[in-house]
């Protein structure tokens, strides 16, 4: 397990912090007030190599690990927790799936756009009555000579709103022998006919970014079709690991943030004689904060660094590291803001016994 940087890691890290303080920062709270969504900053991501970093070099990506990925999406996410997850869902989903299951021809056609930040991805996965039961899903895709014919519903799709590709799932199967078999995964070049955007959907990330599509007779041709008839839900567990510790990546990053401003709250606010940071229930919820960021932290580094054995072909699995980390990082960075809004509260700054 890697724990340091080499000075090349370290270079790139510095860029990525410069870029970030200089092209995100000044313009974050800008963009979330006008809902605009900053397309050009995602060029300039491609032309650094951010847009494809697990992408192969002979397919126009930069060719890194998932350690190089994971230290850029904290970047990232320290600065603007957006940015990050636009970046995560298309290098995590869109090109890591064409990677791992693509053709070549697959693969020399679409990877080398997205990898520049010329295109952007989504996925298409979820929908409105299944819930994380994707081996239920209603959109359906009927075989027509050579071409597949779509029609359904798809809800919470990050990126669709921009995006120029998206990889569609669709169930093509009605009875298989095995419920997971069920489903294909299509590639589609957008905008499309048949594809229709509804809305984008208020989260607590914001207004943009996560769209209600509706399917309608959308045409594909069977040379579109990603990994296989029935393959869909497969791919989808595979890419779903690496994807999973994404959002870790941006939550230690949104933590971390959490824990500088309440220790700069608590040598900064004065009350009930002291400044919060000489009062001793403050300090334990410092410590708390910082212990646990330390714990978030190091599962992550492990899981990283287990997701790039894999990579290299050893017979490594890395699935619980993956759910273990999910499970305590959203706990964790939870419980770090809470003590951050407490640490600010009067009655939490009085006098300590």
């Amino acid at each position: 397990m890697q724990l340091s940087l080499t000075q090349d890691q370290r270079m790139m890290r510095d860029s990525i912090r410069d870029f970030a303080q200089r092209e995100i920062l000044p313009h974050r709270m800008d963009w979330d007030e006008r809902q605009h969504f900053p397309r050009d900053l995602f060029r300039k991501m491609g032309e650094m190599g951010l847009m494809g970093m697990l992408v192969p070099e002979q397919y126009g990506g930069a060719g890194l690990t998932y350690y190089e990925y994971k230290m850029a999406i904290e970047e990232l996410a320290k600065v603007c927790g957006s940015v990050g997850l636009s970046m995560a869902a298309h290098n995590s989903l869109c090109t890591g799936h064409i990677l791992a299951f693509g053709t070549h021809e697959q693969k020399s056609k679409w990877l080398p756009k997205l990898a520049s930040g010329e295109w952007i991805g989504a996925w298409g996965l979820t929908e409105a009555n299944t819930g994380s039961d994707a081996m239920r899903m209603q959109c359906v895709a009927k075989q027509d000579g050579e071409e597949w014919v779509l029609n359904g519903h798809k809800w919470f799709i990050s990126n669709a709103h921009r995006a120029n590709f998206a990889i569609l799932v669709a169930r093509t199967e009605d009875d298989p022998d095995l419920p997971q078999a069920a489903n294909t995964a299509f590639l589609i070049d957008l905008p499309a006919e048949g594809w229709n955007e509804v809305r984008q959907i208020e989260t607590m990330h914001g207004s943009t970014g996560h769209s209600e599509i509706v399917i309608e007779d959308l045409r594909v041709h069977e040379s579109q079709m990603l990994g296989g008839r029935g393959q869909g839900h497969l791919l989808g567990q595979y890419r779903l690991g690496p994807a999973r510790l994404a959002h870790c990546m941006r939550w230690i990053s949104q933590a971390e943030t959490a824990l500088d401003m309440m220790v700069g709250r608590s040598l900064e606010r004065y009350s009930h004689g002291s400044i919060l940071a000489e009062k001793q229930g403050v300090q334990w919820m410092i410590a708390d904060s910082a212990m646990e960021l330390y714990q978030c932290k190091l599962m992550v580094l492990h899981a990283a660094s287990k997701i790039d054995a894999a990579h290299r072909g050893e017979n490594v699995d890395f699935k619980s590291e993956v759910s273990m980390a999910k499970h305590f990082v959203a706990n964790s960075l939870n419980r770090i803001i809470d003590r951050k809004v407490d640490a600010d509260n009067p009655r939490t700054a009085g006098p300590v016994s």
